[in-house]
C-alpha cells in the first residue's frame, strides 16, 4: 500500500539566497557538463564586455590558473562598492542575490548581454571560493566567498580596503565547485574560441588569454580592428571564395544592425546570429528577418535581370544562401533570449529591424557591384539545379526501402505511436542488437542494428552517402528526411522518435563508431542535434562483484579507480568487451531502464568550432587532426 502524504504549508519549500541555483543549476548554465563550466567564465567576461559597449573598457584578461581556477579582470569602471539603499556595499548585492545589477538601469547599460542580473551570482553560487578586487576611487575593495557565502564581515557595510591605486576595473578569481560540475578543468579551445569571437564583434576591445597550466604558459591576444569582415574572413580562410567580404551597418527601431556575407565556392551554409556579443546556437527572428529579405532581394533582381523566367520557380531561401557565410550582430536595448544561456533571441522588431537596414543597404551594394550580384545568382542557379536532381536520385533511392511502423528491414520498431513517448537505439552488431532487442521495452523503445563501422560521410561523396544501407535505414527510420546543405526538405516536425540513442560499446572502438554516426547527424540532419534529440548510451565497462556486499556497475575508469579506493576487502571484476557480452537482464538494468540508466545529450556549443573540429578529426587531412589530438590529450579520458 503506497503511504499517504500530506500536502500542506508545512510541504513548500523556500530557497533563501543562491540555495535555488547550488540546487538547480542546469537551470541558470544549462547544465553541469564541461558546457555549463566553461559558461562561468563567459557570464563574467560578458560583464567587462557590458562596460566595454558602455564606453569603460578597452581591455579584458582571462587566465587559466594553475590551480584550476580562472581569473577575469577588466580596466572598467569597476563594480559600485558604495553603500546601497539595502544597507550593504553594491558589490555584496550584486555577488549575493539574484536579479541585482546594472542591467535594469537604462542610463548605466544602453545594451547588455546580461538580462536577468544572475550571471555573477551564479558563479558565486557554484564556485568553492569567489575572490574579487575592485579598483575604484583610488582604492582596491576586497570581497571573498565560499560557495556563494561571503566570508569577509563589512564595517558599516562597507567593503575592507587593501591597497591604493589610480586604476579602475574589476579582478574576479573563482574556483569551479566540484560538488557541482561533472569535470572542472576549463577546455581552453573553446573558451579561446569564444574570446576570439568576442573580439571580431568588438573591434575596438583587446582580450588576452592565457592558460598558466601547462609547463609553459600559452599567452594569445585577441584584437580584431576588422570586426565581423574578419571573422568571416577566418571562417572562409581554407576555401575558394567567390568575391569579397561584403559588409552592412545600420539602424532601425532603436536597434544596431551590423552584417557580413561571403560566397565560397562549395554547398554550404554558415549563418551566425549574435545579440548583444551573445551567440545565439538555435538563431533566432535576427537570423529570420536577414534570410528572408535576402531570398527575396535575390529573387527580385533574378526576374529583373531576366536569369529567372516568369514560369520558373522562385529560388528557395536553402538556393540562395548555399555557399554563403554570414555574420548577423545586433545591439538591441531590451533583448528576449529563450533561457539564460540565451541560445534563441525571441524580439519580433529584431527580425523587422534586420530586415529593413540588411534589405536597403544590400540593394544599394548589389546596384553598383553587378558583377558581384551575377556571381552570387549563379550560386543560387547551380545550387537549385542539384537540388532538382539530387531530389530526383533521393526519390529513387529511398523509394527502394520504404519505411513501414511494424517492418524496415532489421528495425524492430515499438508498438506506440506518439513520438513524444519513443525512442530508438541504433545499435553496432547483430550481437548487441539482439540482446538489445530482448531487453528493451517494446511499448516506447526501437532498436535500430547496424553492421560494423558505418560510412564516413566527411570523406565520402552525396551519392555514396544516400547509397549506404546504413544511412538509409536511419534516415527512413527517423522519418524526417535527409539535408545535403542545398535541399531543404528535411522536416524536424515528421521525427518519430524524441529521444534518438546511439548505444556502441564502452570502449574506444565504440567511441569511433559514436563519432562517425555523430557525423551524418551534425552535417545532414543538424537540427536533431540543435533540438536535443540525440543521445549516447553509457553502458558500464565493469563490473564489480565483492565477496561481501552489493554488486556494483562502473561505467569508466576513472569509477573503478574510486572504486578500488573506497571499496575493503576482495572483489572480483568483470569487464564488459561489447555490449552483446550483457545478458539481456543487465542491458535492460545498465543502458535501457530509463529509471536507472546513464544518457549523455549531444549538444553543440560553439557552430564555428564544431564545424571545423568535425571537419579536421573526419576529413583527409592527417597533421591537423594528429595536432589537434596531441593538444586534448590533457582532457583525454583514455580506456587502459
Amino acid at each position: 500500500m503506497t503511504k499517504k502524504t500530506t500536502y500542506d504549508a508545512d510541504s513548500i519549500s523556500v530557497l533563501e539566497g543562491l540555495e535555488a541555483v547550488r540546487k538547480r543549476p542546469g537551470m541558470y548554465i544549462g547544465s553541469v557538463s564541461r558546457k555549463g563550466l566553461n559558461h562561468l567564465i563567459y557570464e563574467i567576461v560578458d560583464n567587462s564586455v557590458d562596460e566595454h559597449l558602455a564606453g569603460y573598457c578597452s581591455e579584458i584578461q582571462v587566465f587559466l590558473e594553475k590551480d584550476g581556477s580562472c581569473t577575469v579582470s577588466d580596466n572598467g569602471r569597476g563594480i559600485p562598492v558604495d553603500l546601497h539603499a539595502k544597507g550593504v556595499s553594491a558589490e555584496r548585492l550584486v555577488f549575493t542575490t539574484l536579479h541585482a545589477g546594472g542591467k535594469f538601469d537604462d542610463s548605466v547599460y544602453k545594451t547588455s548581454g546580461g538580462l536577468h542580473g544572475v550571471g555573477s551570482s551564479v558563479v558565486n553560487a557554484l564556485s568553492t571560493y569567489l575572490d574579487i578586487e575592485v579598483s575604484r576611487d583610488g582604492y582596491i575593495h576586497h570581497d571573498h566567498y565560499e560557495r556563494g557565502v561571503p566570508t569577509i564581515e563589512l564595517k558599516d557595510g562597507l567593503l575592507p580596503v587593501i591597497g591604493k591605486t589610480k586604476a579602475t576595473g574589476t579582478k574576479i578569481n573563482f574556483l569551479p565547485d566540484p560538488e557541482i560540475f561533472e569535470k572542472t578543468r576549463f577546455q581552453a579551445e573553446e573558451v579561446k574560441s569564444r574570446l576570439h569571437e568576442t573580439a571580431y564583434l568588438n573591434p575596438e576591445l583587446t582580450i588576452i588569454f592565457e592558460d598558466r597550466r601547462g609547463e609553459q604558459t600559452e599567452h594569445v591576444e585577441f584584437h580584431e580592428e576588422n570586426g565581423i569582415v574578419g571573422f568571416v574572413e577566418d571562417l572562409n580562410k581554407n576555401k575558394e571564395k567567390i568575391h569579397d567580404v561584403i559588409y552592412f551597418k545600420g539602424e532601425s527601431e532603436g536597434i544596431l544592425v551590423e552584417g557580413a556575407f561571403q560566397y565560397v565556392n562549395e554547398f554550404h551554409e554558415n549563418v551566425l546570429g549574435f545579440c548583444n556579443n551573445i551567440y545565439n546556437a538555435e538563431g533566432g527572428t535576427h537570423l529570420t528577418g536577414f534570410k528572408t529579405v535576402f531570398t527575396t532581394v535575390i529573387n527580385n533582381y533574378a526576374r529583373e535581370l531576366g536569369i529567372l523566367k516568369e514560369k520558373d520557380a522562385n529560388f528557395t531561401g536553402a538556393d540562395v544562401r548555399n555557399g554563403m557565410t554570414a555574420v548577423i550582430s545586433i545591439k538591441h536595448p531590451a533583448p528576449r533570449f529563450e533561457g539564460q544561456t540565451k541560445t534563441k533571441l525571441d524580439n519580433q522588431d529584431a527580425s523587422r529591424a534586420v530586415s529593413k537596414v540588411a534589405g536597403e543597404e544590400i540593394v544599394r551594394y548589389f546596384d553598383r557591384n553587378l558583377e558581384t550580384l551575377k556571381s552570387v545568382i549563379g550560386c543560387a542557379e547551380k545550387a537549385a539545379k542539384i537540388r532538382k536532381t539530387e531530389e530526383r536520385a533521393k526519390t529513387n533511392l529511398l523509394s527502394k526501402q520504404k519505411y513501414s511502423f511494424d517492418s524496415n528491414g532489421k528495425l524492430a520498431n515499438c508498438e506506440s505511436r506518439d513520438p513524444s513517448k519513443c525512442e530508438i537505439f541504433i545499435v553496432e552488431g547483430d550481437s548487441a542488437g539482439g540482446s538489445a532487442k530482448t531487453a528493451r521495452d517494446r511499448n516506447f523503445q526501437a532498436i535500430l542494428p547496424i553492421r560494423g563501422k558505418i560510412l564516413n560521410v566527411e570523406k565520402a561523396s552525396i551519392d555514396k552517402v544516400l547509397a549506404n544501407a546504413e544511412i538509409k535505414a536511419m534516415i527512413n527510420a527517423f522519418g524526417c528526411g535527409f539535408s545535403e546543405g542545398y535541399g531543404n526538405d528535411f522536416d524536424i516536425s515528421k521525427l518519430r522518435y524524441d529521444k534518438i540513442i546511439i548505444m556502441a560499446d564502452a570502449a574506444v572502438d565504440g567511441a569511433h563508431i559514436s563519432t562517425l554516426l555523430l557525423t551524418p547527424f551534425y552535417r545532414f540532419m543538424a537540427d536533431l542535434i540543435y533540438e536535443g534529440h540525440v543521445y549516447i548510451a553509457m553502458p558500464p565497462l565493469y563490473k564489480a562483484m565483492p565477496a561481501r556486499g552489493q554488486e556494483e556497475y562502473l561505467y569508466d575508469d576513472k569509477a573503478l579507480e574510486q572504486y578500488r579506493k573506497r571499496h575493503k576487502g576482495s572483489f572480483t571484476l568483470q569487464r564488459y568487451k561489447g555490449l552483446g557480452e550483457m545478458d539481456p537482464d543487465q542491458l535492460w538494468e545498465t543502458t535501457l531502464n530509463p529509471e536507472t540508466r546513464i544518457l549523455k545529450r549531444v549538444e553543440i556549443e560553439d557552430a564555428r568550432m564544431a564545424s571545423s573540429v568535425t571537419e579536421m578529426l573526419m576529413g583527409t587531412e592527417v597533421p591537423p587532426r594528429r595536432a589537434f589530438i596531441y593538444e586534448q590529450a590533457c582532457d583525454a579520458e583514455l580506456d587502459v
